[in-house]
């Protein structure tokens, strides 16, 4: 059984934190797109890999702007972040044209940087285990334990997929709670309090956190 070192925190509300902190997820396989040989083992690796990142972010003493940067980074490296945007917008991406999609994306990208980057001081002493993993479909499943101070050790399951064309996080679920569902719900408040005007809620995205 493989133990990762994790950034954790006590309180169950920052149970959503240690979600999009593991690597930022993906919301959903590029639809169409083959799938390629992607291995229980691989997919671990992917899990420990992303962990690892996180934990080299938190522990290098930088400043918070200089690790908002580097989460960056890490979501960019283990999220589809295309797919993760478009379906953050639920069925207003449908209308959305090309050009609107590129700025929400990179605003959106820039804003759960920030608004979980934020969070890296808060969870330093936890660790993650990988318990294990199996084929599910065309994914792979992989379960872990997250061990927090002050609280009981609970489930976090990672479905990760290759069909964007690499190995990726394609969603996450903690204790049973869907993350992707979660923000999209989320974006889908902020953007109706915008009148449903995808160019506002860029705009404003790009300083939210």
């Amino acid at each position: 059984m493989a133990t990762t070192s994790l950034a954790l925190a006590s309180e169950p509300t920052r149970r959503k934190v240690l979600g999009m902190l593991l690597g930022g997820v993906a919301l959903a396989a590029v639809p169409g797109a083959p799938a390629l040989a992607l291995s229980a083992g691989s997919a671990e690796q992917l899990v420990t890999a992303a962990v690892n990142d996180i934990n080299k972010v938190i522990a290098s003493g930088k400043s918070e702007s200089s690790m908002y940067r580097d989460f960056e980074k890490i979501f960019l490296r283990y999220a589809d972040v295309p797919t993760i945007a478009r379906y953050s917008l639920g069925a207003a991406a449908r209308s959305a044209s090309s050009a609107q999609i590129n700025a929400y994306t990179k605003a959106y990208t820039g804003y759960i940087s920030r608004k979980y980057g934020k969070r890296f001081r808060e969870f330093i002493g936890g660790r993650l285990e990988v318990q294990g993993s199996k084929p599910v479909k065309s994914f792979i499943e992989v379960k872990t334990i997250a061990y927090l101070r002050g609280e009981d050790p609970f489930e976090v399951t990672f479905l990760v997929s290759d069909r964007s064309g690499s190995a990726k996080f394609f969603n996450m679920f903690i204790e049973g709670v869907n993350m992707l569902l979660t923000e999209r719900t989320e974006i889908g408040a902020m953007l109706d309090r915008r009148g449903g005007r995808i160019d506002a809620l860029t705009q404003d995205l790009q300083s939210l956190s």
